[in-house]
């Protein structure tokens, strides 16, 4: 956890120093908008890795939003639907039960149906299928989280390659002129800074959906279990 922290704070303090910069190259340059100065820079960082940088950040984008929107899609109110379930059981029965489940949205209404269709075969049967269909339910939850968890390694591993492509660069050039004047390096090193910022940057940007799409994820699975707990004790009073 320390060890997260820190990269954490140095990328924190990276990513604010490149924005001061920024603004103080924009305060030199009032004629600019930020959206020219933005695509000047990227121009400036080079095309190749860039432009590989700039599709890890919309495909992880793509990924975060469509995540959201299905997690979102998939929190119900899990206690109203253990109270109709209950109430639907009490005066209906099974199917009226399976009934409400099948009108009700979200993973947990569907483990419910799938708990109150093997009923019949006992409470222990019933208790299984919840168990089985919960663990695919979660790895529907976690669809595609792997990937952009893997756009937020690959984004800074872009940038860094990038740096290090521009230090030889800036290399070459002093090898080629035989002096090591700014002039000679600067525009290697600016490749490399460049590069390295807009991938911390993209990183730091997927990092905080990750985040959002894991605390997600990680309430709704706990909503699955406390509500299956409930379910199985509503099918043993059902069943007495």
């Amino acid at each position: 956890m320390k060890k997260v922290v820190n990269v954490l704070s140095v990328t924190g303090f990276m990513f604010f120093g490149a924005i001061q910069s920024t603004f103080a190259q924009e305060a030199a340059t009032e004629s600019r908008t930020f959206h020219q100065e933005l695509k000047l820079r990227f121009i400036e960082g080079g095309p190749v890795f860039m432009g590989i940088v700039l599709v890890a950040l919309i495909l992880g984008l793509a990924i975060a939003i469509e995540r959201i929107i299905y997690l979102n899609m998939a929190s119900t109110n899990t206690k109203k639907l253990v109270a109709d379930v209950d109430d639907a059981l009490s005066s209906g029965g099974v199917e009226a039960a399976k009934e409400v489940c099948r009108n009700s949205k979200g993973p947990v209404a569907s483990i419910f149906y799938q708990g109150l269709d093997r009923v019949d075969e006992g409470v222990e049967n019933a208790e299984k299928a919840v168990v089985s269909y919960g663990g695919v339910q979660m790895g529907l939850l976690e669809k595609n989280v792997s990937w952009l968890s893997l756009f937020i390694a690959l984004a800074p591993m872009l940038g860094f390659m990038g740096t290090v492509i521009g230090m030889i660069d800036a290399f070459d050039a002093i090898a080629e002129a035989n002096d090591i004047s700014p002039g000679v390096v600067a525009v290697g090193i600016k490749v490399a800074l460049l590069t390295t910022v807009f991938g911390l940057v993209v990183a730091i940007i997927l990092q905080i959906f990750y985040n959002y799409i894991v605390s997600k994820i990680d309430s709704i699975v706990n909503n699955m279990e406390d509500s299956s707990i409930q379910l199985i004790d509503l099918l043993v009073k059902f069943k007495k």
